[in-house]
């Protein structure tokens, strides 16, 4: 069969493409190739010192915000603990400054702020 025979034979090895025989269009290919890869190279490090830039800022704003939120943490803790004083005090006084004043309400309010600066701060 047909078939058959050209199975047998070797591949045909074929030669660059649009490249004459003169020796002139070689040297301005291997030119043109010489700057090509040289371009390539140059692309392809810039690309990997952008990827490494922003892992390491992306680390770097990682800590950030963990230390951030430690903070906040912190800061709540003590807040709490000055409305508690606050309120303990308050009841505790005798003093005609807190008469009228809804103080459980105030401190509400003042919940009620910090959760809408909050979700607004994360929107």
């Amino acid at each position: 069969m047909i078939l058959d025979n050209n199975s047998e034979m070797p591949p045909v090895k074929r030669g660059r493409r649009g490249v004459s025989d003169h020796e002139d269009d070689d040297e301005d290919y291997r030119k043109r190739r010489d700057r090509n890869n040289e371009a390539v190279k140059k692309s392809r490090y810039k690309s990997k010192q952008r990827t490494q830039e922003t892992f390491t800022r992306v680390n770097k704003l990682k800590e950030e915000n963990q230390m951030l939120e430690e903070k906040v943490k912190t800061l709540t803790k003590d807040l709490q603990f000055l409305k508690d004083l606050f309120m303990e005090y308050a009841s505790n006084s005798q003093s005609a400054k807190f008469e009228g004043i809804d103080l459980e309400k105030l401190l509400e309010d003042v919940d009620e702020v910090k959760t809408s600066t909050s979700k607004n701060s994360k929107s």
